[in-house]
């Protein structure tokens, strides 16, 4: 009984830093409407930053605390709610989820780039205190959590439900407009829910910091098991978030304690905050989400046949004389930007016409890469397969969530992610723990494809045939039927269009088409394993596709080259490795509202010069070829006198 004590007290404590940083979370989404996936990150700077004025300034530790709370996380706030996320929650879910994970991204940049990589300790509130309980022993960094949790839910619901600036936050989600003319602000009142998020976030992570450690990745990823907590109270309900953050405290602990440390059960102790939030989402009824008004989205020009072909086979032809000339290491990385390109074609049928997003879009690539390697048939048939069973996998993910859509679907997608992470590719009978599987190359009709030139140059064509077959979707019947359903899901509903299972498909021919490149990639390494998937890249591959345009085939063929050389350029300048995440992250958040991306202005530019160059180019081709003529043709005689004296007979009838 006493372990069960101390097991659930230490429960509570964890679930009590949840409470708080899902309190956070349920508040900017109740008044703006916007999911703030980066809600960790922001709480990991500010932890950071908390450690900065304690340590390195020297400053006590009380000041230091409101400083962070009192002033630097308010201001975060209000600059993010009037810079960032203004206007976001008006948009399409996916907007709004994209501009936040590039926030969560170049956050985690901008702390490597600030705090540089180092052993750093941040030690609990009152570290020497503490009170002895029968067999457990209770800090006084415990006991403050707690406390902090009970005061800021009861602080917030109060704040919601007996003030009028509580109401008037309430008012500004339900109509805005509306609010206006009763003299309300909603600007005024979405900037003061941010800044109290904001310093939710940051007393979460300082709360944590003494547990968790000081790392990028640890605090910012944590916060999934306050989107547990928050799901649970269905992003508006504080009593229920609060109870959730308990509960999945007390899971966990619960979980440390009696679970077997090793066969399956050692893989569930670590997804439990996953399994938490995957079965709320699917479970529990979809609550009325407003996820934005309906908005069409400017998709990117089509190219008619002719030019796709033609561009298509430009592109085999420049890769082929690329591949020629460069060095081994070079070709090898090329194969990794055709792989990333190739998944980010799958974005673009489920992201880019589809209207919804995928955090789990390198996962499927995963799938696809251990069938290859299990299957152990390097042929076409071997790659076929891999491909259906990751198109499989993605419908499996679609049906339970078969009902939701926007945020809920994202949500699931990330849960998932983590559960492949954590519980499949790192079990014994899949890639086993940081181990590696070894695979061969593909071989067409018994001829094995073994030079690295070949096989790269094949793994281009792969990426030229998805797409043209992206195009060719996107001209018929089916392509009319993504937009629609893209831009206005309820008209397609009022138009009789069952969407339901029209979602699976799409959800299963976009994981199918990762499979595929996820089957190549295995073929490239040579061996693969569960570190070659891991679920934030997802989240690089989402942002890079959008930041190049996420609605064509050229925005996914710029996205997979700077997806590979990004790595490349950390490696060659470590310093600047923060840098270049940072600058990654928040250009996802300018470009965030335009899907469209930088192909879309590429296109733009070429569509300008040719408007510009090729009519002058024209005008002075047709004035050369006229003066040409001119030199060639004899002068027409002007007078019937210089005919005749040119030996021509004078025409008859002219008098």
């Amino acid at each position: 009984m006493g372990s069960l004590f101390a097991f659930t007290l230490l429960g509570l404590f964890t679930g009590a830093a949840y409470a708080i940083m899902a309190s956070g979370l349920v508040l900017t989404y109740t008044t703006t409407r916007v999911f703030n996936i980066a809600h960790g990150a922001f709480g990991m700077v500010l932890a950071f930053t908390f450690w900065d004025f304690t340590q390195r300034q020297g400053l006590p530790t009380l000041l230091s605390l409101f400083l962070v709370l009192g002033v630097v996380a308010p201001a975060i706030g209000w600059f993010i709610q009037r810079f960032v996320t203004r206007g976001l929650g008006e948009g399409p879910v996916s907007v709004a989820l994209v501009v936040t994970v590039g926030l969560l991204v170049g956050l985690i940049g901008l702390a490597q780039q600030i705090w540089k990589p180092e052993a750093r300790v941040l030690l609990p509130f009152y570290s020497d205190t503490g009170w002895q309980l029968g067999d457990t022993y209770i800090t006084a960094h415990q006991v403050v959590t707690i406390i902090c949790s009970v005061v800021v839910a009861v602080g917030l619901y109060l704040l919601l439900n007996r003030t009028r600036i509580g109401t008037a936050m309430r008012a500004s989600v339900d109509n805005p407009e509306l609010l206006k003319l009763f003299g309300g602000r909603p600007d005024t009142v979405a900037a003061l829910a941010w800044a109290i998020g904001m310093s939710l976030a940051a007393l979460g992570g300082i709360l944590l910091t003494p547990v968790v450690g000081l790392d990028y990745y640890a605090l910012t990823l944590l916060v999934i098991n306050a989107y547990a907590a928050a799901m649970l109270g269905r992003l508006k309900s504080l009593p229920l978030t609060f109870a959730g953050a308990m509960g999945l405290g007390i899971l966990e602990s619960w979980a440390v304690a009696y679970l077997p440390t090793d066969g399956f059960w050692s893989t569930v102790r670590p997804v439990i905050p996953a399994l938490f939030l995957f079965a709320i989402v699917v479970l529990m009824p979809q609550a009325q989400l407003r996820i934005g008004q309906v908005k069409g989205i400017i998709a990117a020009p089509v190219p008619s046949v002719t030019k796709a072909v033609g561009s298509g086979a430009g592109l085999l032809a420049v890769a082929f004389v690329l591949i020629s000339l460069v060095s081994r290491a070079d070709v090898l990385l090329i194969g990794v930007a055709a792989t990333y390109a190739m998944v980010m074609l799958s974005l673009v049928l489920l992201t880019g016409y589809g209207g919804h997003v995928s955090l789990a879009q390198f996962t499927f690539a995963g799938v696809g890469a251990l069938a290859y390697a299990k299957l152990d048939e390097p042929n076409l048939f071997g790659l076929a397969m891999a491909a259906l069973i990751s198109a499989a996998v993605g419908a499996l993910v679609a049906l339970p969530v078969l009902r939701l859509t926007g945020l809920y679907l994202a949500l699931s997608t990330m849960a998932f992610a983590v559960l492949m992470d954590k519980m499949i590719f790192q079990a014994e009978f899949a890639f086993k723990f940081n181990g590696t599987l070894a695979t061969e190359r593909l071989s067409i009709l018994g001829v094995r494809i073994g030079s690295d030139t070949s096989y790269v140059w094949f793994m281009v064509l792969c990426f030229v045939l998805m797409g043209l077959l992206l195009l060719w979707l996107r001209r018929g019947a089916l392509g009319r039927i993504l937009i629609a359903m893209r831009d206005s899901p309820s008209g397609c509903g009022t138009l009789g269009l069952d969407l339901r299972w029209f979602r699976v498909g799409l959800f299963s021919l976009s994981a199918g088409m990762a499979g595929l490149a996820g089957g190549l990639f295995a073929g490239l390494r040579g061996t693969v394993g569960a570190a070659d998937f891991l679920y934030f890249q997802s989240l690089l591959v989402l942002l890079l596709a959008v930041v190049f345009g996420v609605t064509s085939v050229t925005g996914a063929l710029l996205g997979g080259t700077a997806l590979m050389l990004l790595p490349v350029w950390q490696s060659s300048q470590p310093e600047l490795a923060g840098l270049l995440f940072a600058v990654l992250g928040f250009g996802a958040v300018l470009l965030g509202r335009d899907p469209n991306g930088i192909a879309n202005h590429l296109f733009k530019l070429g569509r300008w010069g040719t408007g510009r160059v090729l009519p002058r180019w024209e005008e002075q081709l047709r004035e050369r070829l006229d003066g040409l003529l001119k030199a060639t043709r004899p002068e027409p005689a002007r007078s019937i006198d210089a005919l005749v004296d040119a030996g021509i007979e004078e025409p008859k009838g002219v008098g």
